[in-house]
């Protein structure tokens, strides 16, 4: 009798053990354990076109399952048509976020949410109150099949003309689901470089990531509301926000590179240098697909983009980076001080002080992120500044971009930049938390005063 029980004991302690994982445990051990069957998929001999080494399969499957971008190796030919659609699985549930997939199996197995699921939910999506999560995440999944299949079926119209019906619309979904999930994966050697004045690719391409970078939050608040003064804070801000750094960074990239002979002088007529200075704007923001080498960009550019990766896209979205809401809300809260008031003010509603010291806390940490990458792989990699300071930026955002650093790295560099990646996607807040398990102090302390500035 105590034989037959003891695999239903250790099944109810295992799962004792997985309930009792806050959430950001659980999302932070989703991804590792996505990551480590991944790389054991790529690793198999039908996955690629050559043999591919156990390090090489890892940092792909991290790199997919963060939705960064960066590669050891070329994915379009490396890897079999099998190896490619393990990328784009990986690409999809990482994109997505596990923990939301994890929620979505239990409510349809279940018909409802745990509290605890329910406040998982609400973080991933900024919420905060009462959500219908059902309806939430019917919207979700429903807006990410057709953005998906309708990117595809546009982009069908340039490539399968090109490649024939069976490769060219492989090559659109690829695509498709790779620029929604801000990924930055591609079939090309060298990104969509030959498409640098495509219209429809140009187009449809960033459309796709600007869509997955508003944050699902956004795309519900959108479909619920059709006016703009109705939209939540959130909403107005992430619309303004990327309208607004979109169309400056366009205009700051076309000014600078106008004169490389290596980026934008190389390309004949205008139309040609704005597609590619709006799509190298628009890219940076946790995108990772490109139309210029960035290896050839001047050093103010390269600089330039990496403040834009650092931003990111927004918050509960495909993108990485510290959020665009979180650099509107710094950036406030400094005008705030500087014209002593008493609270800083967007769109006729005050950013409680909270919200203000949330936003120093993830740039805080953040910064501390890139500024130890950056020590720890100019001890491993002996290259220059610039470009080792782009890679850790393009990691720890989840960008993708590189100026040609990654298929070198060494192995202790190759770990560095994989740490790098999962800390972007779990989010420096998350990690923090995770590792500090703050709890709440019974005891008030009187203030102090400390000289600043």
């Amino acid at each position: 009798m105590r034989r037959g029980f003891q695999p239903p004991m250790l099944v109810r302690q295992v799962e004792r053990q997985v309930l009792r994982l806050t959430p950001p445990q659980a999302l932070i051990l989703s991804f590792i354990g996505l990551s480590l069957v991944g790389a054991l998929l790529l690793k198999l001999p039908i996955a690629s076109n050559e043999p591919t080494s156990w390090m090489q399969a890892l940092f792909t499957a991290v790199s997919a399952s963060t939705i960064t971008g960066l590669s050891v190796v070329d994915v379009g030919t490396h890897y079999t048509l099998f190896g490619q659609w393990v990328l784009l699985g990986l690409i999809q549930l990482g994109g997505i976020g596990l923990l939301t997939f994890g929620v979505l199996i239990i409510h349809l197995a279940s018909g409802r949410l745990t509290l605890r699921n329910r406040a998982a939910m609400q973080d991933s999506f900024n919420q905060s109150g009462r959500l219908d999560m059902q309806r939430l995440l019917r919207v979700l999944f429903l807006f990410i099949v057709c953005i998906e299949l309708l990117g595809t079926a546009l982009l069908a119209l340039q490539w399968v003309p090109q490649m024939g019906w069976s490769r060219g619309l492989f090559h659109s979904f690829f695509h498709a689901v790779s620029a929604f999930n801000n990924a930055g994966f591609g079939l090309e050697s060298h990104s969509l470089a030959a498409y640098v004045g495509n219209p429809l690719v140009n187009l449809v391409i960033s459309g796709l990531f600007i869509s997955g970078g508003l944050g699902f939050a956004v795309i519900a608040d959108l479909r619920a509301r059709k006016r703009f003064h109705e939209m939540t804070l959130q909403t107005k801000l992430m619309l303004v926000g990327t309208l607004a750094i979109n169309l400056i960074a366009m205009l700051v990239l076309f000014a600078l590179e106008y004169g490389n002979p290596d980026t934008l002088g190389a390309l004949h007529g205008i139309g040609a240098k704005l597609w590619a200075s709006w799509f190298q704007a628009v890219a940076p923001r946790s995108a990772g697909f490109t139309t210029m080498d960035a290896a050839q960009l001047m050093p103010a550019t390269a600089f330039f983009i990496m403040i834009l990766m650092f931003i990111g896209a927004g918050s509960g979205s495909t993108g990485g980076g510290i959020k665009l809401t979180t650099f509107i809300v710094l950036l406030v809260s400094t005008r705030a001080f500087l014209l002593q008031q008493h609270r800083p003010v967007l769109f006729g509603r005050s950013i409680d002080a909270s919200m203000t010291l949330r936003a120093l806390a993830v740039t805080m940490i953040a910064v501390l992120c890139v500024i130890a990458g950056t020590f720890l792989l100019m001890l491993t990699e002996n290259v220059g500044f610039l470009d080792v300071a782009f890679e850790v930026v393009s990691a720890a955002s989840t960008t993708g971009l590189s100026r040609g650093l990654t298929p070198t790295l060494s192995t202790a560099g190759q770990c560095i930049v994989m740490v790098l990646m999962l800390i972007g996607r779990v989010g420096p807040l998350t990690l923090a938390f995770t590792l500090a398990n703050p709890r709440g102090a019974d005891i008030e302390y009187p203030a102090g005063r400390v000289n600043i500035g």
